[in-house]
C-alpha cells in the first residue's frame, strides 16, 4: 500500500462585497495625516463587507439603503440655499474638501491644531475598551476624510455651527471633527446634517473634555427617503466635566446614531437626550454606550421616538458600571409613541453593573396618543388635528428645548398625516 502525499491548500480569501469593492476602487490614494491607518481601514473594510443581520448590533437594521448608494465619494456641487445664520452663531460648512477648512476664521477661544497635534490625538477617544473598530468607523477611516481639528480654551461666546450638506448628488460624504477642550473650557456646538438625495453621510466626532470642561452638543439631522446618515460620537470626559447631547432626526431612509461616552475617572456628568421621527419605510437606529471608569459619575438619558406609517425605530442603550465605579448615579428611559399600527419600535436598554454601591435605573414605554388627553382638548373647542398637534409638540418639546435658539431656523420635525408641525 502506497500512501498518497499529504497536501494542504492555501486558504481562499472570501470575495469582497461588490459595493465595498467598488467604493475602495473609486477612492484616491491616501493623502491624510496617517496613511498607514487609512490603508489598514481599507483592508479591514474589504474583509468585513457590509454589515449583516447576523451581527447583534445590526440584527434589527435593514442595510439595503447603504447598498443603494453609489459607491463613490460625493462630488462637490452647488449647495442648496441654507437658512440665515442665527445671531450669536458661527457657521462652518463641511463639504469634505481640505481647502474649505484652510480658509476659515475662528471665534475667540478656538484654534486649529497643528498636524502633529492632530496626528497624536486622532483616534484617542475611539477605542477606550480595546475593541476592534466597527463598520461605521472602518468606513470613515477608509474614506480618508480631511479632519477639522480644534482646541478650545476658556468660554467661547458664540455657538459653533457645523453644517454638512450632502444635497441631491450620489455618493459618500465623509465628515470628521476632533475637539480638544482644555480644562474649564466651555463650548456650545450645533451640528447639522442635511440630505435630499440617494447619498450617505459618514460623520465622526471625537471630543476630549479636560477637567471641569463643558460641551453642549446639539445634532439636527434632516434627510430624504433615500438618504443615509451614519454618525458616531466618541467622547472622553475627565473629572468635573459636563457633556450634554441633544439629537433630533427625521426623514432619513436610514439614520444610525452611535454616541459612545467614557468617564475616564468618573466624577463627571453626562446627559443624553434624543428624538427620532420615522414615517413611511424609514429606519432610525440609535446605539449608545456609556462607561464609567471611576466613582461618582452621573448619567441622565432620555430617548424618545415618534413612529408613523411603516417607520421603524431601534434603540440599544448600554450603561457599563465596573467595580471601581462606586456611587455611580445613572438613569435611562426610552419612551416611544406609535401613531400607526404598522410602525415598529425595538428597544433594548442594557445595564452592566459590577459595582455594589450605585443608583442605576432604566425603563421603556411604548404607547399611542392618549384618548383621554385628546378628549380633554376637544371638549374645550380644539379640533382633532390641532389637539393631536399640541400633544405631539408637548411630547417632543422636552428634547427640542435643549437646543440653542438658532436651531429653530432649521427644519423642525413634521408629520405626514397633516400640515401640523411640532414647532412653528
Amino acid at each position: 500500500m502506497v500512501a498518497a502525499p499529504l497536501t494542504t491548500s492555501a486558504p481562499v480569501a472570501a470575495p469582497v462585497h461588490p459595493w465595498v469593492a467598488a467604493l475602495l476602487g473609486a477612492l484616491p490614494a491616501p493623502a491624510g495625516l496617517r496613511p498607514e491607518i487609512t490603508l489598514s481601514a481599507r483592508a479591514a473594510l474589504a474583509a468585513a463587507g457590509l454589515p449583516s443581520r447576523r451581527q447583534d448590533d445590526w440584527r434589527f437594521t435593514d442595510t439595503a439603503p447603504i447598498a443603494a448608494v453609489a459607491p463613490q465619494l460625493l462630488a462637490p456641487e452647488a449647495l442648496p440655499e441654507l437658512p440665515p445664520v442665527a445671531e450669536g452663531h458661527h457657521r462652518v460648512v463641511l463639504d469634505g474638501r481640505p481647502e474649505t477648512l484652510a480658509a476659515i476664521a475662528w471665534p475667540a477661544g478656538i484654534e486649529v491644531l497643528s498636524a502633529d497635534e492632530t496626528r497624536d490625538a486622532l483616534g484617542r477617544c475611539l477605542d477606550p475598551e480595546g475593541k476592534a473598530p466597527d463598520w461605521p468607523v472602518l468606513l470613515q477611516g477608509a474614506c480618508d476624510a480631511p479632519v477639522l481639528a480644534l482646541r478650545v480654551r476658556g468660554a467661547v461666546s458664540e455657538v459653533l455651527e457645523l453644517v454638512s450638506e450632502a444635497g441631491s448628488g450620489p455618493g459618500v460624504l465623509p465628515v470628521r471633527v476632533l475637539l480638544l477642550l482644555e480644562p474649564e473650557a466651555r463650548l456650545e456646538l450645533l451640528q447639522v446634517h442635511r440630505s435630499s438625495g440617494a447619498n450617505l453621510t459618514s460623520a465622526l466626532v471625537e471630543a476630549d473634555l479636560g477637567a471641569g470642561a463643558e460641551l453642549r452638543h446639539g445634532v439636527v439631522a434632516n434627510g430624504g427617503s433615500e438618504s443615509v446618515l451614519l454618525a458616531r460620537l466618541a467622547i472622553r470626559q475627565q473629572p468635573g466635566s459636563r457633556f450634554a447631547l441633544a439629537t433630533v432626526s427625521r426623514g432619513w431612509g436610514l439614520v444610525r446614531l452611535e454616541p459612545r461616552v467614557v468617564q475616564s475617572e468618573g466624577a463627571a456628568e453626562t446627559r443624553l437626550r434624543a428624538l427620532q421621527v420615522v414615517d413611511e419605510h424609514q429606519i432610525a437606529d440609535t446605539h449608545s454606550r456609556v462607561r464609567f471608569e471611576g466613582p461618582e459619575g452621573r448619567l441622565e438619558q432620555l430617548h424618545k421616538v415618534v413612529a408613523d406609517g411603516q417607520g421603524r425605530s431601534v434603540f440599544n442603550g448600554a450603561v457599563v458600571v465596573p467595580r471601581l465605579a462606586q456611587r455611580t448615579d445613572a438613569s435611562q428611559l426610552s419612551r416611544s409613541l406609535l401613531l400607526s399600527d404598522r410602525a415598529r419600535v425595538d428597544t433594548k436598554p442594557e445595564l452592566e453593573i459590577v459595582a455594589d454601591d450605585v443608583r442605576c435605573a432604566h425603563g421603556a414605554t411604548v404607547s399611542s396618543l392618549q384618548e383621554d388627553e385628546l378628549f380633554y382638548l376637544r371638549s374645550r373647542g380644539i379640533g382633532a388635528a390641532e389637539a393631536a398637534r399640541l400633544l405631539l409638540r408637548g411630547y417632543c418639546q422636552e428634547i427640542l428645548g435643549d437646543f440653542p435658539a438658532g436651531a429653530a431656523l432649521w427644519q423642525a420635525p413634521s408629520f405626514s398625516g397633516g400640515p401640523e408641525e411640532i414647532r412653528r
